[in-house]
């Protein structure tokens, strides 16, 4: 008999991990990861038309868990091989729509914008993701920020993907908007970098906001934890569904600061209507409004009931 522990199968991207380990936590489960690589020829191709074979993967690894949970494009393939393999001995989730049949998995966790239905499926508002409000909280005295009697303006940044490049003109215009609106004689802006956001693109940053605010140029989630804590408002670039999401696990006013797309962003305008409607969210423009909603936890949301999926299948 398997443990009853998760196998976490990702690309290892920040926000795959965040929504795979948030859900690992929220089931309490033990876990390991799995990073995912495939041999070259196959990255190429779609799950939909890839062989639903192990032998596609660079590295081989052992399964020793009951709790599958998957997300994103490389991992779709390694989680039905090992479906295909263990069959009722182990329960596989995939995070975000998998391109192929549903049938494949125990169940599919989707956010709403994605737009699929199943009757394996889970819909959630916003993705998922690891942060916890609590962690939040620990982490507030991290950055020791001096703030005054000026308010904290927490400014997340994404990075380039296929919908938006980050082009540096577009990158200067919403720094110095975000400068010009949010003036120092009354907020203090903090500048947090993602896993994603390139090394040119924080050197403008600091550049824009090193005076009168305050700018973090490495990779650090406590600076992240301790920002969103002390923060009366939250901006974060239009590309991350994912930190939006997580931004409104704190109740506070969240800014989506929004660029040019280079190609059609249905998905993402879906994402953006939704948080809007929600009250949750709003794109930043030339004002500055204040704000409240309840604090988004979804992960805490659907623990329950994927634990009563996994009674009916034997696996708790």
């Amino acid at each position: 008999m398997l443990e009853l522990k998760a196998l976490l199968l990702t690309q290892g991207m920040h926000g795959m991990v965040s929504q795979a380990e948030g859900l690992a936590n929220a089931l309490k489960l033990n876990f390991k990861h799995q990073k995912i690589k495939l041999k070259p020829f196959w990255n190429y191709l779609p799950p939909k038309i890839t062989p639903i074979s192990e032998n596609l993967l660079t590295e081989k690894f052992v399964c020793d868990s009951k709790i599958i949970i998957s997300c994103g494009r490389k991992s779709v393939i390694p989680s039905i091989a090992l479906k295909k393999r263990l069959g009722n001995q182990i329960f596989n989730i995939h995070i975000q729509d998998p391109k192929v049949s549903f049938k494949h998995f125990d169940l599919i966790i989707s956010p709403e914008h994605d737009n699929i239905k199943g009757e394996n499926v889970l819909l959630t508002q916003g993705s998922i993701h690891y942060l916890t409000k609590k962690e939040i909280t620990d982490n507030s005295k991290y950055l020791q920020i001096d703030k005054g009697k000026k308010q904290i303006v927490t400014f997340v940044i994404g990075g380039p993907n296929k919908y938006y490049k980050f082009s540096e003109e577009q990158v200067h215009f919403m720094f110095n908007k975000i400068k010009t609106l949010f003036t120092p004689d009354k907020f203090k802006i903090i500048v947090i970098p993602s896993y994603r956001t390139p090394e040119a693109v924080i050197k403008i940053a600091y550049n824009t906001f090193s005076i009168n605010h305050h700018v973090v140029k490495n990779i650090d989630k406590k600076a992240y934890l301790s920002s969103l804590a002390i923060a009366d408002y939250i901006i974060v670039t239009c590309d991350s569904t994912s930190m939006i999401s997580e931004a409104a696990v704190t109740g506070k006013p969240v800014y989506m600061a929004m660029m040019k797309p280079d190609k059609s962003i249905r998905r993402f305008k879906n994402f953006y209507d939704k948080f809007k409607e929600l009250g949750i969210a709003k794109e930043l423009k030339d004002s500055i409004d204040n704000w409240s909603y309840d604090k988004l936890d979804e992960v805490n949301r659907i623990a329950p009931l994927i634990k009563e999926k996994m009674k009916k299948n034997g696996i708790i």
